[in-house]
């Protein structure tokens, strides 16, 4: 029998380990809600983009991704849990792995288009609201939020 290795943080930077980060959003964003391909997996995915994967025992449960912005600051996004997975605290740790790596990148501002329903998770997380302005991004209204590291 193999011995488990629980639960693993993975800073995706090959394509077989980015490779989980879209089995996570496939299943997490495609499959339960419906949305298609090309609205998840946009003109922001690629050269440049990267991604934190969780793995537990080795399969990808959880993903964040973030790239530089025309602002100079980081955009942050497109985390994801697995449903089976969900409230066991495992956003907060994608989102705080990212915000790691972003701070070693030399990045101090990060902005996030949350999703309206996901405010509260963001908040927690020290993220505050820009505007009050709703932006339709899809079948969802997001807001921006920001974050001085």
């Amino acid at each position: 029998m193999a011995e488990s290795r629980g639960m693993e943080v993975m800073r995706a930077e090959e394509e077989w380990q980015r490779a989980g980060a879209y089995s996570v959003r496939i299943q997490g964003m495609n499959r339960e809600h419906h949305i298609s391909l090309r609205e998840e997996f946009d003109g922001h995915d690629g050269e440049g983009t990267r991604y934190i994967v969780l793995l537990d025992d080795g399969y990808p449960v959880a993903t964040a991704r973030f790239y530089e912005n025309s602002t100079g600051c980081v955009t942050l996004g497109r985390v994801v849990v697995l449903p089976e997975y969900r409230g066991r605290g495992l956003g907060h740790t994608v989102l705080k792995e990212a915000e790691a790596w972003i701070r070693d990148l030399g990045f101090c501002e990060i902005e996030v288009d949350s999703r309206t329903v996901a405010t509260g998770f963001y908040e927690k997380e020290g993220y505050r609201i820009v505007s009050g302005e709703i932006v339709q991004s899809g079948t969802f209204e997001c807001i921006k939020m920001r974050k001085s590291l």
